[in-house]
Order: C-alpha cells, then sequence, then structure tokens
C-alpha cells in the first residue's frame, strides 16, 4: 500500500501531498506577502524580526535559508553581511522572490530550486538552516531535519520559526475561530483562493505541538534545542546545534 500522509485534515498518498501543496504555493505565490500582512495585521513582520534576532548571521557566514520563497529572511540576514543561499521547491515562490530582491537592490543573494527532503548540497557546507512558516508543509519532516543537520557545519546552527497551538486560555478559541471562519474568506477577497488558505490553516492544526517538533529536532541529531514561544505558542521559534 502507498504511504498516507496528512494534507490539511485529509489523508492522502504522499506523492499526492508534494503535488497538492506545490498547486497551493503556485496559487498563492503573487498574493503572498500581501497576505501575511492581511492574516497576522502586520505582526509577521515582527515575528520575522525577532527571528533574525536569534539566528545572529554575520559577515562572511553561509546561510541556507529553505522554503526561503519571497526572500522575506534572506533580506534580513543579508543586511547583516551573511552570506545567504535562498532555496524553495517551488519556482513560482522563488521568482517572486527574485523579482523582490531586484526591486530591493539584493544582488548577493544565491536563488536554489530544492527539495528540503533531499538536498542538493554537500555535507557540512553552511553555517545555519533557516527555515520560516515551511516546515510544516514537508511531506517527511523527519527528513528534511536529516538533510538540515547533514549539510550544517560542526558548530553550525538549525533556526525554524513555525506556527503551534496557543496555550493561552480564551486567545486559543478566539483565533481558532478567525483562522477557520475569516481567514479563507481574506484569502478569496485578496488573492481570489480562498481553498489554499484553508489548507494552509489545516496544516498549522495538524502540526506536531512544540514539545512533539523540539523532539523530533533532537532525534534528527541536534543538541541544546530550545523553543521559544510567542503570543502564547501561536507561533515558537525553535533551535538546535550540531555539535
Amino acid at each position: 500500500m502507498s504511504e498516507q500522509v496528512s494534507f490539511g485534515y485529509e489523508t492522502v498518498d504522499a506523492a499526492e501531498k508534494a503535488e497538492r501543496v506545490g498547486a497551493v504555493f503556485s496559487s498563492v505565490a503573487k498574493n503572498y506577502d500581501r497576505m501575511n500582512d492581511a492574516m497576522s495585521v502586520g505582526l509577521h513582520r515582527l515575528w520575522k524580526d525577532k527571528f533574525v534576532r536569534r539566528i545572529k548571521p554575520r559577515a562572511g557566514e553561509a546561510v541556507l535559508d529553505m522554503a526561503g520563497g519571497t526572500g522575506d529572511i534572506a533580506f534580513r540576514m543579508a543586511r547583516e553581511g551573511a552570506s545567504v543561499t535562498v532555496s524553495d521547491i517551488n519556482q513560482d515562490m522563488l521568482d517572486v522572490g527574485i523579482e523582490r530582491a531586484m526591486d530591493k537592490g539584493f544582488d548577493s543573494l544565491v536563488w536554489s530550486r530544492q527539495n528540503a527532503e533531499e538536498l542538493s548540497f554537500p555535507d557540512r557546507f553552511f553555517d545555519a538552516y533557516t527555515i520560516a512558516f515551511g516546515i510544516r508543509n514537508v511531506t517527511h519532516i523527519d527528513k528534511a531535519l536529516a538533510e538540515a543537520h547533514r549539510v550544517l557545519k560542526h558548530g553550525g546552527r538549525f533556526f525554524c520559526l513555525e506556527f503551534s497551538t496557543t496555550e493561552w486560555p480564551g486567545f486559543k478559541e478566539v483565533y481558532d475561530l478567525y483562522s477557520h471562519k475569516l481567514v479563507p474568506r481574506i484569502g478569496e477577497a485578496i488573492a481570489g483562493d480562498g481553498e489554499s488558505y484553508r489548507y494552509l490553516i489545516e496544516s498549522i492544526r495538524r502540526f506536531p505541538p512544540m514539545p512533539e517538533f523540539e523532539a523530533m529536532i533532537r532525534q534528527a541529531g541536534f543538541s541544546r534545542t530550545k523553543v521559544e514561544p510567542i503570543l502564547g505558542g501561536l507561533v515558537a521559534i525553535h533551535s538546535g546545534w550540531k555539535v
């Protein structure tokens, strides 16, 4: 029998998930940043600023920004002097990022289409690996974490920014109502695609809780793992070191 995995609230074949996730991001690519602003009321910018402060990118460092899509994290790290390779499995997302980079004058970034589960980079190549709001869309999260560990140098660091489940009483119920009822409508109004945003919300609900995901990071070989919840865990910064 074929392997079954989650696609939002559905259960599908593993190969089908990869195709359907690809279709989602091809559909939302051109409006991705506008929708992030609309859905989070601009808060995603503050979360990303905090994320990059935790990474502490430095001049001369080689950083892989996986699922980097439209470049939001890469631009922030490039301003600190890091040499950033932006990778994504979806070419439409990369194309939007490349266009944005040209408009902003970021001409030192490297853009590379990559599958997070099967990176083409050599072992021990990067000083840091970052992934923001992307790992929950990977078909086999354990494989992506193993690849992150493989391409990092000894002493390298892994940082992941991802949605989770807020533990604040009251706020959780309000957010559930907002995300399930209003986000698809916002997606339809702004991007003409409510169904893709319905999947993106459902994928958050199917993502492992913070302690479980931290355990997965440790199982991939990382040490000194840490979770930093934001808004009670609505978003979390996960980190670990290859030692």
